[in-house]
């Protein structure tokens, strides 16, 4: 405890003696003694109601919180008037904190607290007090309830919620405006004294807030706050108990005032005059270069819009503003050329989209610069004259006439030579051709509009002095129509006439087709080449004609077919015609008209045969041949087939033997004794396991020498079987297992062993290694054996 506290604590033990006086709680009034506790009052049900005589009263208790004594704290006295003092009464204390924190001398009823009390922690205390004889254990007095209240002192210091407090207020902001406010808190009693009173004042921050002491409310002290000069402040603020006086607690938080940003700030060009660069082969769209305006503020008090008002390239460029960046995009607008203007000239304004009206005599929120362009020479490809050509030329032009020109040039100041060129692509026909140096476009084959009446080419415009910079265009020729093709039938008529026929009947109606196109339209005329007995030609005019007969009745058997040339010409220049001939059969018809039979009928039906026999006669053709095929695969299958068709057959097989010290099987395949005895050889014998196809005399093969090596053996035959004619035609597996000579660790055979003379020494096995061990326990002891 500080030596404040004890002072406080001190005063206040003067200040109020009374409250912890137990003579003034408990003494006994003369009134008290002299009050008559039984009073006659109004009848009820014939009975009087007497009051019950009260042995003992008292008030409520008080004691000071926060005792530092060394002895128990002394409360008060409890005392009934049957107390005689000779001790037979027991006073017995119940309820809050009874037996722990408070405890009763019995016999005296004096009441002590074992430690220190805190207020805060609670209040008051009620309990329950009585007096009992304490021989019978029966009360003397009724049980009575009393509160001990406890008395606070200033021992706690205010205290803020937060230890730190974030607050903004705009810039520029008026003095006395409202930031934030804060409240402290104070665990004393507020209703006793001031010591739960609390008065605010700031410690930090000055001059440019202020507090006010009741509430707590920081305003602001200063009258045009910039955020652009400063944007953070932190201000301590302190609250104090008992009213601000001397000797009052105190706690401290600490509030972070940020000025937020209000658009008192017009945008700003760093630069006068902006320079920028453009290639004149920029296409449209283009981004030239960004101008910006800087502006002091943020959010969207910076945001700025960009406009041209003014110069002479407003029709030739364009201004976009760029949100992200807050940046003046200039792009191309139209098609620039170097050679037409190399500088313009812009003033662009920037302005502010959000201007706050208080703020509107620190404007205008808008500033410009001058931005001057300048334009690039680039080597630009050839320009034609025309976006696209077209040429009409008919079609009886000679080779080479020219039917057109097409003309460009060099859009630069060097003013380049052009080379013209056809894009062959366009031209596969190889129909036109074109001069390299004056563009005159000629024919090099002859034209025909009725095969195409249409052609499109590519011209391609290059510069001499550099043939990368090329440009295209199209060039369409149409093909003008010349009267050039003669009137034909069109379609094949089969035309037949009745042996009954009269004359004058309508035997056949034809028409004509023209390739070629008059402006006028198709005009033809039918006649017959020479005047003819039998038929004659009548024209409709309407560009078809009718076939009539000219006598009465006809003999097949006479003549079957009359042929009929008609001549078909147009109307156009130079005339053209040519002559039809009509074949017309005689044939017999019944009385209707309707042909029954003609003579030619038996000659027309070997004249050709239907798909669907023709396709029937290939299928027939195809299965005999698979036939054919099929039987001479199975007769050569059947050929080849060998006799043994079992698991034993040698070709490409490995003849397992599973017999155990038997010697090996002969397979018939080959001769197994031949290697074991290489000069024990037999007559070469023939292979039972094929059909052999020819029978060759098999010649003898000259013996190997005794001491042939087995290798040498080996290559001999494999030279013997290449050299064979009688040898299969497929590979065949030989096994051979011959050893050969003086074998270092000989036989290890027991079979062989068993018939040896003498006793043999296997002593050297021990010499071979671990691996040898058990062979040489096995056989080395057979001494030992016979000795015992």
């Amino acid at each position: 405890m500080t030596i404040y506290q004890f002072l406080r604590l001190f005063l206040l033990w003067v200040w109020l003696p009374h409250l912890c006086s137990p003579e003034i709680m408990f003494r006994r009034t003369p009134e008290l003694q002299r009050r008559i506790l039984g009073t006659r009052g109004p009848r009820n049900d014939g009975k009087i109601l007497h009051r019950q005589k009260r042995g003992w009263m008292w008030n409520q208790f008080f004691l000071l919180e926060e005792y530092t004594g060394s002895d128990y704290q002394y409360v008060g006295k409890l005392h009934s008037d049957q107390d005689k003092g000779d001790g037979s009464l027991k006073y017995i204390l119940s309820g809050d904190g009874a037996g722990t924190l408070f405890i009763i001398d019995e016999k005296t009823g004096d009441i002590h607290a074992t430690r220190r009390i805190d207020r805060e922690e609670k209040a008051f205390y009620t309990l329950r007090a009585q007096a009992i004889n304490r021989r019978t254990l029966r009360p003397v007095e009724p049980e009575s309830e009393f509160v001990i209240k406890i008395h606070d002192i200033n021992d706690n210091e205010p205290t803020f919620p937060e230890e730190i407090y974030t607050a903004s207020v705009p810039e520029m902001s008026v003095v006395g405006t409202s930031v934030v406010q804060v409240t402290a808190t104070d665990a004393d009693d507020p209703s006793y004294g001031n010591s739960a009173r609390v008065i605010y004042s700031i410690l930090q921050g000055q001059p440019y807030f202020s507090v006010e002491p009741e509430t707590g409310i920081i305003r602001t002290a200063l009258p045009n706050m910039n955020r652009e000069n400063k944007e953070q402040y932190q201000v301590v603020i302190q609250a104090k108990d008992m009213g601000g006086q001397m000797g009052g607690l105190s706690g401290t938080t600490t509030v972070n005032i940020t000025l937020t940003d209000v658009n008192d700030n017009p945008p700003r060009f760093p630069q006068n005059t902006i320079h920028l660069r453009v290639l004149e082969s920029s296409p449209v769209g283009t981004a030239v270069g960004s101008v910006k305006a800087t502006d002091a503020d943020t959010g969207k008090n910076a945001e700025v819009e960009y406009r041209i008002i003014d110069g002479d390239g407003t029709d030739m460029f364009d201004i976009v503003t760029e949100k992200d960046t807050q940046e003046g995009i200039i792009t191309v607008k139209k098609p620039l050329d170097y050679e037409s203007r190399r500088l313009y000239t812009l003033k662009v304004e920037a302005e502010n989209t959000h201007v706050d009206p208080r703020f509107y005599y620190l404007g205008p929120f808008k500033d410009s610069t001058i931005v001057k362009i300048s334009i690039e020479d680039v080597d630009e490809p050839p320009v034609f004259s025309r976006s696209s050509y077209v040429f009409e030329v008919h079609e009886d032009i000679e080779v080479g006439t020219i039917i057109g020109t097409v003309m460009a040039r060099d859009p630069d100041s060097t003013s380049s030579p052009i080379r013209f060129s056809l894009d062959r692509h366009t031209d596969l026909d190889r129909i036109f051709n074109i001069h390299s140096g004056n563009g005159s476009l000629y024919t090099s084959k002859p034209l025909d509009r009725e095969l195409s009446q249409w052609h499109n080419l590519t011209v391609i415009a290059a510069e001499i002095n550099n043939p990368k910079e090329t440009t295209r265009v199209a060039v369409f020729v149409r093909i003008l129509d010349v009267n050039d093709n003669a009137p034909q039938f069109a379609v094949f008529y089969d035309t037949f006439v009745c042996e009954n026929a009269r004359p004058g009947q309508l035997i056949q109606t034809i028409s004509a087709v023209d390739k070629d196109d008059p402006l006028g339209g198709q005009k033809f005329f039918f006649s017959l080449a020479a005047v003819n007995p039998n038929f004659t030609v009548q024209d409709n005019e309407d560009n078809t004609a009718r076939i009539l007969t000219r006598k009465n009745g006809f003999n097949r058997h006479e003549i079957s077919t009359y042929l009929l040339p008609v001549v078909i010409s147009d109307n156009d220049y130079p005339i053209q015609s040519s002559t039809g001939t009509l074949t017309i059969r005689v044939c017999a018809c019944d009385t209707q008209g309707n042909m029954q039979s003609c003579s030619a009928e038996a000659l027309l039906l070997p004249a050709g045969l239907s798909t669907g026999a023709l396709v029937a006669i290939l299928l027939c053709i195809i299965i005999l041949l698979v036939i054919v095929v099929l039987f001479a695969a199975l007769k050569r299958q059947r050929k080849k087939e060998p006799l043994i068709l079992s698991k034993e057959d040698i070709r490409d097989n490995i003849v397992s033997y599973n017999d155990e010290g038997g010697g090996e099987e002969d397979t018939q395949a080959f001769d197994i004794g031949t290697l074991r005895n290489p000069a024990a050889i037999e007559e070469k014998k023939l292979r039972r396991d094929i059909i052999p196809e020819t029978l060759f005399i098999p010649r003898r093969t000259p013996t190997a020498p005794d001491n042939t090596d087995v290798r040498d053996f080996i290559n001999e035959r494999l030279k013997e079987h290449d050299l064979d004619p009688t040898a299969p035609p497929y590979d065949s597996l030989a096994t051979y297992a011959y050893e050969g000579n003086d074998s270092i660790a000989e036989s290890l055979s027991s079979l062989e062993s068993g018939t040896t003379e003498g006793d043999q020494n296997y002593d050297y096995l021990r010499e071979w290694g671990p691996r040898f061990n058990k062979l040489a326990e096995m056989y080395g002891g057979g001494e030992s054996d016979k000795d015992s």
